[in-house]
């Protein structure tokens, strides 16, 4: 099913004509969990990898043990957690039975865990461009692999990632069982395997990247609209729903709600930066970004279940990332 994102509350470009030039487009991926092959576009999906080709791993991670916990474990938890959402039960009844939350509970408790040298990459996102034809790319090419490090860098606290292109045509003997890490340090690394129901939107820059006289009029402008309903959720505002839109996506603008926009460039040519890659762990924020077809649905929005549930890590990924490394903001 496609998913739709309804039409903007308002036109924001017509109030303040100086948005209209920094507009960018941006695709939504949209993903949701299902079982995707090496054929399709996916998130936590499997990767169309050549069979001659190794798989990367992590030189800043090769130490025989690692604290953490086992992939697998941390699926099981996930599938009981989401099959026990599902269940009837009386109010104030516990969530899980008793041998459920021995089972969720080994999964969240890190241990001491063998690795086999070094870790092994996860694969988190591959995108074809007959699905999204907007992917900038090199030339020749037509496929987009990223895969990360299941630990956090200790210089941005954020998985180290790698960026492939490839001409999928190329890869004539597919790796039929890539390795997986024995362990891995931060769950929110693992992602869900999806599918991905790609949307193209406009987006304008958050707040903080405008000029300081426009940030100043639309501030001024949501205090004349709404001068009384601080906590009101049909309050419309220009970051969270004339801006950037949530959820993992393609392009557009970064998404600067957890820190300040400072300057990047490319260190090859002097390039201002422009990001590739959203990876977010919900898919709305603001019910305006709710996409049409999910208008039913009930389930928790961050803790629970439900079609927006990716991973739990909101990580950008640069534009200036062509070829096997990426800059991270």
């Amino acid at each position: 099913m496609s998913r739709t994102t309804p039409p903007r509350p308002l036109d924001v470009a017509a109030l303040f004509p100086e948005l209209a030039p920094l507009a960018r487009t941006a695709v939504r991926l949209h993903p949701r969990p299902s079982t995707p092959t090496v054929k399709d576009s996916s998130i936590g999906g499997p990767l169309l990898w050549p069979a001659d080709e190794p798989w990367p791993t992590c030189a800043d991670h090769d130490e025989p043990t690692h604290l953490g916990a086992v992939p697998d474990d941390v699926r099981q938890r996930r599938r009981i957690i989401a099959e026990a959402w599902t269940r009837p039960r009386a109010e104030g009844a516990d969530l899980l039975t008793a041998e459920e939350r021995e089972i969720v509970d080994r999964a969240d408790a890190e241990r001491r865990i063998p690795q086999d040298g070094p870790v092994p990459l996860i694969p988190v996102v591959q995108l074809y461009a007959a699905d999204i034809p907007t992917l900038p790319r090199p030339a020749g090419t037509d496929l987009l692999q990223v895969l990360w490090c299941p630990f956090d860098h200790e210089e941005d606290y954020l998985p180290a990632a790698e960026l492939y292109w490839r001409a999928s045509a190329d890869v004539t003997d597919p790796l039929a069982a890539p390795p997986e890490p024995s362990v891995i340090g931060n769950d929110d690394y693992l992602p869900e395997p999806c599918l991905l129901h790609p949307e193209t939107v406009t987006e304008y820059p958050a707040p903080h990247e405008l000029p300081e006289e426009l940030a100043d009029r639309i501030h001024a402008w949501e205090d004349e609209q709404n001068p009384d309903e601080e906590d009101d959720v049909d309050v419309v505002g220009y970051q969270y729903d004339l801006s950037v839109a949530p959820g993992c996506k393609l392009g557009g603008h970064g998404p600067w709600s957890f820190s300040d926009p400072f300057p990047m460039s490319c260190s090859e040519c002097g390039s201002d930066v422009r990001p590739l890659l959203t990876l977010d762990g919900t898919e709305w924020g603001s019910e305006s970004w709710r996409p049409v077809e999910d208008a039913d649905y009930t389930g928790l929005h961050f803790l629970g279940p439900g079609p927006h549930r990716i991973a739990e890590r909101h990580d950008p990924v640069s534009r200036d990332a062509v070829g096997h490394g990426i800059k991270g903001f």
